[in-house]
């Protein structure tokens, strides 16, 4: 039972009957990291560059028309919010096309696998308030059940010994900074554990910077980067997001 401020939660395995509401929040648990990404982006001295060259040129090629330099600059914009958008998006979609289309196969039939939610009582009901999987390798590549942000490819340090990576960690937005996060963060350390894996990976992205910073105060180092995503690599380089690599030894 997690324990702070008033708070009161439980971890326990998912069931079938949580289907609706962890695929509510697991797409909640993806998206919301587009407005964070297109800001990062935007705020890139590169970007800021570039947007003021276009204004200006949107206002030269009106004949000093603030308008055509706000529209210039406007559609510069959403064309990076399209890229930041789209890369998440192609992730979700591939999510449920694939793990999320049926968690008890892709994770509790297997027992180096699992699938946690965390409950709580809102107003009298009780809500999943978030979720968090693993996918365990023993001794070989990591199967097929987690290809990660970049599309299948598989990291070289993940062929040699044994691991669990996280699939996805998500808290709902209400009930963070309560501590749910790093109960289930350590969850899935006992867990990989009790397996005999020797050590747990997270992959995740540049715009995430709360769960970047979690993950360090638990141990996590980043061991790589790279920037490329089940997106267009285009796409990619015009959001600036990088996909980072993080591992704790156990």
């Amino acid at each position: 039972m997690v324990q702070k401020n008033n708070f009161q939660c439980s971890i326990r395995p998912y069931r079938a009957s949580d289907r609706e509401s962890v695929i509510s929040l697991f797409r909640f648990g993806i998206l919301e990291h587009v407005y964070p990404a297109f800001f990062k982006a935007m705020s890139h001295p590169d970007h800021v560059g570039i947007t003021l060259s276009i204004s200006m040129a949107g206002y030269v090629l009106g004949g000093s028309s603030y308008f055509l330099a706000l529209l210039f600059g406007g559609a510069w914009a959403a064309l990076v919010y399209y890229c930041c958008h789209e890369i998440f998006d192609s992730y979700l979609r591939r999510k449920l096309d694939m793990e999320m289309a049926d968690i008890q196969v892709s994770f509790l039939d297997n027992p180096v696998n699992s699938f946690w939610v965390a409950e709580t009582e809102v107003d009298g009901q009780t809500k999943i308030a978030g979720l968090l999987a693993v996918v365990g390798m023993k001794g070989g590549p990591m199967n097929d059940i987690n290809d990660g942000w970049n599309g299948g490819a598989v990291d070289v340090a993940l062929l040699e010994g044994s691991a669990g990576e996280v699939f996805k960690l998500v808290v709902s937005f209400p009930l963070r900074r309560k501590g749910l996060g790093t109960q289930l963060t350590e969850k899935a350390i006992e867990f990989c554990k009790e397996q005999g894996l020797s050590r747990l990976v997270i992959e995740t992205t540049s715009a995430q910077a709360a769960g970047i910073s979690l993950f360090r105060k638990l141990g996590f180092v980043q061991t790589s980067s790279h920037s490329s995503t089940h997106a267009n690599r285009w796409i990619s380089k015009l959001a600036r997001i990088s996909v980072l690599r993080m591992e704790k030894f156990l």
